[in-house]
């Protein structure tokens, strides 16, 4: 049989196949979780024109190119959704199998910060420079790891069917190799990323069924372990700085507690619907420091105004949700596992992001997820939806 113009109807078919099969119920795209892909796609579209707002007049910053920091950002989200489509495409349970190597690749990198390859942006010693403008802060993915390694530790026996619940020497030998990087982080120091990571870990204990006492002895030990770091002089000057404007925003306004208090203005300045895209005074006056990174929210809330920050509440929100159901849905505890470690991380440093640009936690320099300007954090972010998506399209499909 001929088509019009003279083209058979066999050369369409496999389109139509190609078009059937995405379209099936157990395709791929069908059984991603789009709630959460799209929440994250807008977060980092409004953290696009935010970082450009911060940015475009800091010729100090941006060279003369007000679209330095924008392009960048853009480039940095796209990395971060290729990422993301390589994690699908392994699956976590590939992952799951690779995680001593990434285990020792994460040990090395944040090794590496502590030698002469190391270098210190914003007071924090985290960082490797990688040449063409690009630095790697190592401690990000960290994170993703802690996850892994813990996940497949404590559900290893759970999964095969020999035990209910993790024993205490398989929840000491996760607790270990957890401690080891966040001891080298610390070390940095990089006391917000280890604050994460204490969150993480405690998160993935709960997640893993793991006994009580070992939850109540972490909780206990994070806090002696805070003593001992406080009094044993462990802190540099300028996070002791932070701590102590955080107890006392009047303690020294023009000094330790200026960011702070230029941050509250610059939200509260917003009102409902603020100022406007580009018209707040204080991003434009270049009031507010580090306003494309750690107090990015200001921004938002000066020029979106309530409503606009309210947004990006909402859309966390979303994320925050659709992962507990993910962890609700899967029938295996190493997807539980790894789902809860990324809940606790993004509700954690969410709160603290913006809780501290209103006064009511301690500046930890800590990015917004999806929104701040920020390689490293973008790419693990969304390697950890890779992961999320990943759980969702390989559970068992219900009738």
């Amino acid at each position: 049989m001929t088509a019009p113009h003279g083209f058979s109807v066999s050369r369409y078919a496999p389109e139509r196949g190609t078009l059937a099969k995405l379209a099936a119920r157990d395709s791929v795209l069908r059984r991603l979780d789009w709630p959460i892909l799209l929440s994250a796609l807008a977060l980092s579209a409004i953290g696009s024109l935010l970082v450009w707002s911060a940015t475009r007049g800091r010729t100090e910053l941006n060279n003369g190119d007000p679209y330095y920091f924008l392009f960048r950002h853009l480039l940095n989200t796209g990395i971060g959704l290729a990422l993301m489509i390589g994690t699908i495409w392994l699956g976590h349970r590939t992952l799951r199998g690779a995680v001593p190597i990434l285990y020792t690749l994460s040990i090395v990198l944040i090794l590496a910060v502590l030698t002469p390859l190391g270098a210190t942006i914003n007071g924090a010693h985290a960082w490797i420079v990688v040449g063409g403008g690009f630095s790697l802060q190592p401690s990000e993915f960290v994170k993703i790891t802690i996850i892994l390694v813990m996940a497949m530790l404590l559900a290893a026996k759970v999964d095969a069917g020999d035990q209910l619940h993790p024993d205490h020497r398989t929840v000491a030998k996760a607790l270990t190799l957890a401690a080891l990087p966040m001891g080298i982080v610390m070390l940095m120091p990089d006391l917000g990323s280890v604050m994460v990571m204490a969150v993480i870990v405690l998160g993935v204990l709960l997640a893993s069924g793991a006994s009580n006492r070992w939850v109540l002895g972490l909780i206990g030990t994070g806090v002696l372990g805070a003593v001992l770091v406080t009094t044993l002089g462990m802190l540099d000057e300028y996070q002791i700085n932070r701590f102590a404007a955080f107890a006392n925003p009047d303690l020294d306004p023009s000094g330790v507690g200026y960011n702070t208090n230029q941050a509250r203005i610059a939200i509260g300045s917003g009102g409902l619907l603020g100022s406007g895209l580009f018209k707040g005074s204080q991003t434009t006056g270049q009031f507010v420091p580090e306003q494309q990174t750690d107090f990015v929210f200001t921004v938002a809330g000066e020029e979106l105004g309530f409503v606009g920050a309210g947004l990006i509440l909402v859309l966390l929100g979303v994320i925050l949700w659709r992962s507990c159901r993910i962890a609700r849905e899967t029938t295996e505890l190493y997807g539980t596992i790894v789902v809860a470690g990324i809940i606790a991380w993004f509700a954690f440093q969410s709160f603290e992001n913006i809780g501290m640009t209103l006064g009511i936690m301690p500046v930890a320099g800590l990015p917004l997820p999806f929104v701040s300007y920020g390689g490293s954090s973008m790419f693990a972010v969304w390697v950890a939806i890779g992961l999320l998506q990943s759980i969702r399209v390989q559970r068992p499909m219900t009738a």
